[in-house]
């Protein structure tokens, strides 16, 4: 296990969900943080920079790029975490939630990546890991889009790979299936507290434990794609 004391990294859709147990669990490893989410939530994290940061938008993620390099001298980690969703019949979706999908999931990540990878290429040894989906490896029903959104993702995340590999930036596509967290809750997303599959879903918790064993693993290899599923849901190959 290589150690993460006093590396720098950049978590985006940082304030709840998959994006603060990432946060919390590299915070509690030594990682100094920067924390991109809309409402600019610092979760009481004393070496982070926080700032509100909508990822559709490349000029506020260049802002709070800079601003985390200037205060910690570099960026060796980006977790590109934002994400929405919502579940249905794809002629039933408003093309509202269409755009957001395709702009959040997939534009977000670009526009991530785009921001922090001339200082990711400076570092002695740097990772990018984009939270894509089981919805990123296999089409579902009832989720067209955002199975667009996240193969496009993980086609992106292997791309880099290809890209980046020579120039010491590891590239890894982690791919939950079933995760207990609101992202897809509310009006119209297809989701509601009380389904009973939520509560065999995995927890946000578990998730960042994956993305920690991809970061500190030995520098001499990578993990291009890490998969994991509820207990609760089958094997489809």
């Amino acid at each position: 296990m290589t150690s993460l004391e006093g590396r720098v990294a950049l978590v985006t859709g940082a304030s709840r969900g998959i994006g603060a147990a990432v946060a919390r669990s590299l915070a509690e490893h030594g990682v100094r943080l920067g924390l991109a989410s809309r409402s600019g939530d610092d979760l009481g994290l004393p070496e982070a920079v926080a700032r509100p940061c909508d990822v559709r938008e490349p000029a506020q993620l260049e802002a709070l790029v800079a601003a985390t390099v200037e205060r910690f001298g570099g960026l060796d980690i980006l977790v590109a975490n934002a994400g929405v969703g919502a579940y249905g019949s794809f002629l039933d979706l408003p093309l509202e939630q269409l755009d957001e999908m395709i702009d959040v999931n997939l534009k977000g990540t670009l526009y991530a990546v785009r921001a922090a990878l001339p200082h990711l290429l400076a570092s002695d040894g740097a990772d990018i890991v984009t939270l894509a989906s089981e919805a990123g490896r296999r089409g579902l029903p009832r989720e067209a889009v955002y199975c667009a959104s996240k193969f496009g993702q993980v086609g992106f995340t292997r791309a880099l790979d290809h890209e980046l590999r020579e120039q010491g930036v590891r590239c890894t596509s982690v791919c939950p299936g079933g995760v207990a967290t609101d992202f897809a809750l509310g009006e119209g997303r297809g989701r509601t507290p009380e389904m009973p599959e939520l509560a065999h879903m995995m927890a946000a918790e578990d998730v960042a434990e994956v993305v920690l064993f991809v970061l500190t693993r030995p520098r001499n290899h990578r993990l291009l794609e890490t998969a994991l599923r509820p207990m609760s849901e089958p094997s489809w190959g």
